[in-house]
């Protein structure tokens, strides 16, 4: 059986279109994300997500999480893990740190007489 110079010519084409085909997808898949091919019309929203995070030390880290659409602030690390304020309804980006501000503001003085 013969072979042509016209067959290797073909194959190397083919080679390299198939090489390209792959190189472009992976250039398609880091440009726009691979989270991009999960939002396609027809799949359920997701329930549950981490909005941000926040280390406070080695140990513990602040955690924003959504769950169906209300936030929660947890404590998380150390001896155990807290809830520490929720349910949050969504406001936007300045949530987490309206919460945060809130929580480092020093207490109200209790009303009493005044001298």
């Amino acid at each position: 059986m013969t072979t042509s110079a016209a067959y290797y010519v073909y194959a190397a084409l083919m080679l390299g279109l198939v090489l390209g085909f792959i190189l472009v997808t992976g250039w398609l898949v880091r440009r726009f994300g691979g989270g991009a091919l999960m939002r396609l019309p027809g799949r359920a929203q997701r329930r549950l997500g981490v909005v941000e995070a926040m280390a406070l030390d080695p140990r513990r880290r602040l955690v924003l999480i959504r769950r169906d659409g209300v936030e929660h602030l947890l404590l998380l690390g150390g001896t155990q893990d807290l809830h520490l304020e929720g349910p949050i309804p969504p406001g936007g980006p300045s949530t987490f740190e309206t919460v945060l501000n809130e929580a480092a503001a020093p207490p109200a003085p209790a009303p009493g007489p005044v001298p």
